[in-house]
């Protein structure tokens, strides 16, 4: 981790000469970031990462001679380092970058098609990369998660408990997360069984991304993952992802909940907010609901989580032992609104023995 007194020291990966100066040139404004060095290709990147020593890389996708994505999948396994996707989110594009985040690279930021966007973009970015070289880079991060089907994965505190005893009535979880945040919910989604109880989820990603991201957990969790639609009825099984760039909250319906969607103003700089959803819970169902925060920069969701502690819910922070940025569940902590910080693979057992009906459950 670089000295918090010393500027953060980036690299840049781009093939476009244009694109290589504007982004040095703006992020370069803050004091606390110095841009060490760029290079054309992965090719060129290879030998001046090792020699340089960045805190934290750039990197382009569509770059000649090697892809990015190629690229970024070797150096997480031979020279793991923070990498920020900065790439067109066209479709094609997106794609790409949404593999970049499920293949070890920490953050993504949309590269504007003009060259004016493409100077608007410093802030943003300063900002990313001053939170990525603070990042670990936790195993779980470049490894693909197993599912709970899987014998030797097989957990009965985990799968037993949910299939021997009907969870209480209504109950429900609701997860957010940011930075580091996809692969922490491909493990933890793969763990949950096909008959837990509904779980809403908040994961700041672009629009581009997320209907992507629902389809990828979707195929590694037992239970049914849905890119969410305004409507949809919370039930047994299923999970429901918040759509980018669109708020998501939970509302009563008769003896059972729906989920939501609204537009509004950013809070906290993030639509859909964690804040947003947590609030809605904390108000219309308390202590039926249980509120788990991930990995994430910034406080977005610590004064839900709070809320919801408040009303009676019970509340697991991710500790920072397995976090990518100790960000989001550190502020959620010191606030008081964590009941239980707990690493990422031990989150699942807990959940599933809080849903089980109170003289069942384990501390």
């Amino acid at each position: 981790m670089p000295d918090p007194i010393k500027p953060v020291r980036v690299m840049i990966i781009d093939d476009s000469a244009v694109a290589r100066q504007i982004l040095t040139n703006n992020i370069s404004t803050d004091p606390m970031i110095q841009v060490i060095g760029s290079a054309t290709d992965p090719y060129d990147a290879r030998d001046k990462i090792v020699k340089l020593k960045p805190d934290v890389v750039t990197l382009d996708i569509d770059m000649p001679r090697m892809d990015g994505l190629t690229f970024l999948r070797k150096l997480m396994k031979f020279y793991p380092i923070p990498v920020i996707i900065v790439s067109s989110l066209s479709q094609q594009g997106s794609q790409a970058a949404y593999d970049a985040m499920t293949s070890g690279a920490v953050d993504v930021v949309g590269k504007p098609s003009t060259t004016q966007q493409l100077k608007q973009l410093g802030s943003e970015l300063q900002e990313k990369i001053k939170s990525a070289a603070t990042a670990k880079l936790p195993k779980y991060l470049t490894t693909t998660p197993q599912r709970t089907e899987q014998p030797e994965l097989q957990s009965p505190a985990i799968v037993q408990s949910t299939i021997s005893h009907p969870a209480t009535p209504g109950v429900f979880v609701a997860i957010g997360s940011s930075t580091g945040g996809t692969q922490a919910l491909r493990h933890l989604l793969a763990q949950l069984p096909a008959n837990f109880p509904p779980v809403v989820i908040v994961q700041h990603m672009p629009l581009s991304f997320t209907e992507s991201f629902a389809e990828s957990l979707d195929r590694l969790s037992p239970m049914t993952v849905l890119h969410a639609q305004h409507g949809d009825k919370l039930q047994t099984g299923t999970v429901l992802l918040a759509p980018g760039e669109t708020h998501m909250v939970i509302h009563p319906v008769g003896n059972s909940y729906e989920v939501r969607l609204k537009n509004g103003p950013k809070i906290n700089r993030h639509r859909p907010s964690v804040d947003i959803l947590f609030k809605s819970v904390a108000q219309h169902a308390g202590s039926k609901a249980l509120g788990v925060i991930l990995t994430g920069m910034g406080d977005d969701g610590a004064r839900g989580l709070l809320a919801m502690h408040q009303k009676g819910s019970r509340t697991i922070g991710e500790s920072e032992s397995s976090c990518v940025v100790y960000g989001m569940p550190r502020e959620a902590h010191e606030m008081g609104a964590v009941e239980v910080q707990l690493p990422l693979d031990q989150i699942a057992r807990r959940l599933a023995a809080w849903v089980n009906p109170p003289s069942r459950r384990s501390a």
